[in-house]
């Protein structure tokens, strides 16, 4: 089922990244974590529906997504630029694998990050965040998206990797059985992944090596 919903706010988290706050449908739910295809609501646009995941909860409301936008190519992030508030976007139902299922550690690369917010925005309202650890790769400082929000609620268990600069404070390269043994993710946990397919099927590997059981692996697209 379509949805159309007006546009309230807009603004730039990061330097790529924007924050939508929409009207929130009458009755309409979703899981923390979970997505809905998205289209801006103009000539043109309208069949030009994309994947983005909620970055409110289900009990606020407004939606809320936060999307990188690609400015490389002439996509449906680059169209987000020229929204302003009081224009209408398109959504469907929501939908997606990634909930919270139980304590362990998250794994995010880039924009990947985002059904995580949602996950450790109820567990930090719950006050329930405690004994959970993120990881997050990125190529620059200036790319992680939250920083700052993410260190509040984790402290010390958030741990984040450069993959393209190497700077103080930051270990460089990228997220692998080697940090993620050297800070003692618990592979008895649960531990949810998202993020670019060559690092989701690296880590999948890597964290099966390490003895996590599929059933414990929380990420969409799993066999």
């Amino acid at each position: 089922m379509e949805h159309q919903v007006l546009l309230k706010k807009i603004e730039f988290v990061t330097h790529n990244v924007l924050h939508l706050v929409t009207e929130k449908p009458e009755g309409y739910t979703f899981v923390p974590g979970q997505a809905t295809e998205l289209a801006i609501d103009k000539e043109g646009l309208r069949e030009e529906k994309r994947p983005f995941t909620f970055t409110s909860l289900p009990e606020d409301g407004e939606l809320e997504f936060t999307i990188k936008v690609y400015l490389s190519h002439d996509g449906v992030t680059k169209q987000l630029l020229n929204l302003k508030v009081g224009d209408r976007l398109i959504i469907g139902d929501s939908w997606g694998a990634i909930e919270y299922k139980g304590e362990g550690s998250f794994i995010a690369g880039g924009a990947g990050i985002t059904p995580f917010i949602a996950i450790l925005k109820d567990l930090h309202r719950k006050q329930r965040l405690d004994g959970h650890q993120l990881f997050f790769g990125n190529q620059t400082e200036k790319d992680i998206i939250y920083k700052g929000l993410l260190e509040t609620w984790l402290g010390d268990n958030f741990y984040n990797i450069l993959s393209d600069e190497d700077k103080e404070g930051y270990p460089h390269g990228h997220i692998d059985k080697n940090v993620l043994t050297q800070h003692d993710l618990d592979v008895t946990k649960h531990v949810y992944l998202c993020g670019p397919p060559p690092m989701m099927d690296a880590l999948q590997a890597d964290l099966y090596a390490m003895g996590l059981s599929k059933k414990l692996l929380v990420a969409e697209g799993l066999d």
